[in-house]
């Protein structure tokens, strides 16, 4: 008598464990972007977009040292402001964004940054990416699920989502994953899509994930990128990629 096949995990039960795995590869992983408070933080989140954390952590010192508070945002000569932020890219929507937002939390919100999803989008240069990112890091709030590139990236390539819009994308993430882990595990794809799950030179061939990922090889371009580049470069890579799963 032949034995039944075992059943394939259900997607909730991959998206737990897939969850369980990317705790244990990266047990350090928090929100990148250096902050006090709910102000700075909603402030840097504006300036991450289409910029990378790291840069936006440089402007940042400097900027918060300048604007103490979000009076001081609220009353700040736009080109001045640009000045500080100007490296982060599109610095003019960027500063014209932090200036009204904050305008409209001294004169609506008493100078607070608000703790809704509602509140929190009806500012300026906020939309649920940011409102999300403000009200779980900063007030311990999941209100939902962090979308940017790289969530977007591995939601479809582990077989969680089939969509390219981030209100859908959300939308699929928040049903799988339990409402206390939402802002842990958009991190922490975050990490994975950083050192392992790259866009266009996944580490198939090492990656944690693979036997849950229905993507895992498909989409694998690191023999064709390895033949272009030198060997030194492509040992560092891998030897990069290991490195942070062996902490």
């Amino acid at each position: 008598m032949t034995e039944p096949k075992p059943r394939k995990p259900t997607k909730k039960q991959r998206a737990i464990e897939t969850l369980e795995t990317l705790k244990r590869l990266y047990p350090d992983a928090t929100c990148s972007l250096d902050y006090d408070g709910p102000l700075q933080l909603m402030i840097a989140t504006i300036l991450a977009a289409q910029c990378t954390d790291e840069r936006v952590n440089k402007v940042t010192p400097a900027l918060f040292d300048r604007y103490k508070n979000a009076i001081d945002f609220a009353e700040s000569d736009l080109l001045e402001l640009e000045s500080y932020v100007k490296s982060t890219g599109f610095y003019h929507n960027k500063a014209k964004n932090i200036r009204a937002a904050c305008q409209r939390i001294v004169e609506v919100y008493g100078g607070e940054v608000p703790r809704t999803m509602e509140d929190l989008t009806s500012l300026a240069g906020v939309a649920r990416k940011t409102a999300n990112v403000v009200a779980s890091n900063a007030y311990g709030l999941n209100l939902g699920f962090t979308v940017d590139t790289h969530v977007t990236r591995l939601g479809n390539r582990l077989g969680f989502t089939k969509h390219q819009d981030a209100v859908k994308i959300e939308r699929d993430l928040m049903k799988l994953f339990p409402q206390p882990e939402w802002e842990n595990t958009s991190i922490h794809l975050i990490y994975h899509g950083r050192q392992v799950c790259d866009a266009r030179k996944p580490l198939c061939e090492i990656c944690e994930l693979a036997e849950l990922c229905p993507s895992a090889g498909k989409v694998n371009r690191t023999k064709e990128l390895d033949r272009k580049s030198s060997p030194a470069k492509t040992a560092a890579r891998k030897a990069k990629a290991r490195a942070s799963h062996n902490r």
